[in-house]
């Protein structure tokens, strides 16, 4: 019994990319070239010399009372300040969240929320906080998306794409303005379907701690 009831969590937690602690809701994101629409391979300016893969990873973290979506990005190979590499091909020009009932990770899709570059949304009130690495290439950038933000749009309208997998992060540079790395967000269960979920697997452990024991047959 005990190998079921592991099997049991161990089931719960690979159903789901997220996690949910104190009532928020985390989504881990990884950005990379090939998941662009289509994917992309960085060159210097000369067209033909390699430079290395841009890549980031983020953490968007969702409340309770889902009115807010705190997020921080964190990307290498980017030049965040224009001049932590001599090229320009790897300049940041803008960072999004695009989204939409059509979007999948083969299909493009609008902007959302801007936290970088135009548009830009995290403006009531601006809470981003832009680092640039002071010894490599690239940065982290974090912020908000308050409930009353958005690209002609809200965060209460996004979240069917938001769990739906319909979403990703974009950053765009001067040699990809249509975006150089992109993460797409993956399908995941609302908080309610969550923890709904968790009480399903709580009722079946607690019927297998309550089964009884088939003892040794008795003699004759």
């Amino acid at each position: 019994m005990n190998t079921i009831r592991k099997a049991i969590v161990a089931a719960a937690i690979l159903l789901s990319p997220m996690t949910a602690a104190q009532g928020a809701t985390t989504i881990n994101v990884r950005l990379t070239n090939v998941q662009e629409n289509p994917p992309v391979t960085p060159t210097l300016t000369d067209g033909v010399t390699p430079r290395p893969a841009s890549f980031g990873d983020a953490t968007l973290v969702l409340n309770d009372a889902l009115t807010a979506l705190t997020y921080t990005v964190t990307v290498f190979n980017i030049d965040f300040t224009g001049s932590q590499t001599v090229d320009v091909n790897d300049d940041l020009r803008a960072a999004h969240i695009h989204a939409g009932p059509n979007v999948s990770p083969t299909t493009n899709g609008p902007v959302v929320f801007g936290f970088r570059g135009t548009p830009f949304n995290d403006n009531a009130p601006n809470d981003v906080v832009f680092i640039p690495f002071a010894d490599a290439v690239g940065g982290t950038i974090s912020g908000k998306w308050d409930a009353g933000e958005g690209q002609n749009t809200t965060l209460a309208a996004q979240l069917p794409n938001l769990f739906g997998g319909r979403a990703y992060l974009n950053f765009h540079t001067v040699q990809f303005p249509g975006g150089e790395i992109r993460g797409n967000f993956l399908a995941v269960p609302e908080p309610a379907t969550w923890m709904m979920m968790l009480l399903g697997f709580g009722a079946v452990g607690h019927g297998l701690r309550r089964r009884p024991l088939a003892g040794p047959a008795r003699a004759m």
